[in-house]
């Protein structure tokens, strides 16, 4: 029998409960779990859970977490251990991840989209002996909508993964370690700033939803586990990749996170022109904040400063 541990908070301890009281899904398993991952659909009270199996074999189940009843299921049996398994988002086609055009401009997280993008979950599978895949949208397609990520079974098994905007444009990369020493990086043909190379060559209509390899970095070693987070204070996360010989720490150019910032910061001062000169000529617009102000013009700040000292001082 399955045990999970559960809080009393009358006696202040933990107990043990049969593992279906609280996960039903996780019961009749049929082989070790590897990797687990359990995600909260936001403003319900549903979440999805899913997890890889040493013999190979794939779950993902919608859950109601009030009645503790299985909504939906889905399962998948590949040839190999499953190293990791990661529920992600990402934008659609009507929800870009950074957008200038129109008189809005708009970064996709998980909590700030909002309709029927609350329910576009994608699974990232990742495998020992095998490609690895994402299943796009896995609450309305199940595991039926597979999305292979290219050359990722040239290096060797894939150990660890994650999903998250390295490149500041809204709209998550896939992060592959491998015992092979490399690092691959791919990126979803979905949302965010179309792919240069893809639009010249035409296939950018092809690539629609898919993913491709965007960079890879060589390690000295097999790389284990990987973690993006603000190790410095400095409001940029840095790539933290754990190898079998140490902790590598990999981090943003100052010089060109501050040129990006300068050319969104124009981009959405453009936009707010544009939606001004569309805005009715009987619309008052608000008077400017004088923080505001001071900020944007230091020698002016400087210069009322000077004036109020001299004030005092008459």
């Amino acid at each position: 029998l399955s045990l999970s541990l559960s809080q009393n908070e009358t006696l202040h301890q933990f107990e043990e409960r049969p593992t279906e009281f609280l996960f039903p899904e996780l019961t009749d398993l049929p082989s070790h779990v590897l990797w687990l991952d359990v995600v909260n659909i936001p403003d319900s009270t549903r979440r999805l859970t899913a997890f890889g199996c040493q013999n190979g074999f794939v779950g993902i189940s919608h859950v109601d977490q009030d009645s503790k009843v299985v909504l939906q299921s889905w399962n998948i049996q590949q040839d190999g251990p499953i190293s990791t398994v990661l529920l992600f988002r990402l934008p659609t086609d009507s929800s870009e991840g950074y957008s200038t055009g129109g008189c809005r401009t708009s970064i996709d997280s998980d909590a700030g989209a909002g309709g029927d993008t609350l329910e576009d979950y994608n699974l990232l599978v990742t495998s020992t002996i095998e490609l690895s895949v994402v299943y796009r949208d896995v609450l309305k397609n199940g595991l039926n909508d597979q999305a292979i990520l290219p050359e990722s079974d040239q290096y060797d098994s894939v150990l660890c993964a994650l999903v998250t905007d390295v490149d500041f444009d809204g709209v998550k990369e896939v992060l592959l370690g491998t015992y092979g020493q490399e690092l691959l990086c791919y990126k979803s043909c979905t949302g965010g700033a179309p792919d240069p190379e893809a639009m010249e060559s035409g296939l950018a209509p092809r690539l629609q939803g898919e993913f491709r390899l965007l960079w890879r970095r060589s390690f000295q070693s097999p790389l284990l586990s990987m973690a993006y987070v603000d190790l410095t204070c400095d409001g940029l996360c840095e790539l933290a990749v754990e190898s079998l010989k140490g902790l590598h720490i990999l981090q943003h150019s100052l010089t060109q996170t501050a040129s990006l910032i300068l050319q969104r910061l124009r981009s959405r001062a453009s936009a707010l022109e544009k939606c001004l000169a569309q805005s009715p000529a009987g619309v008052e617009l608000a008077e400017p904040d004088p923080e505001m102000q001071a900020a944007e013009d230091p020698d002016g700040l400087a210069r009322t400063d000077r004036e109020e000292v001299a004030e005092s001082n008459g």
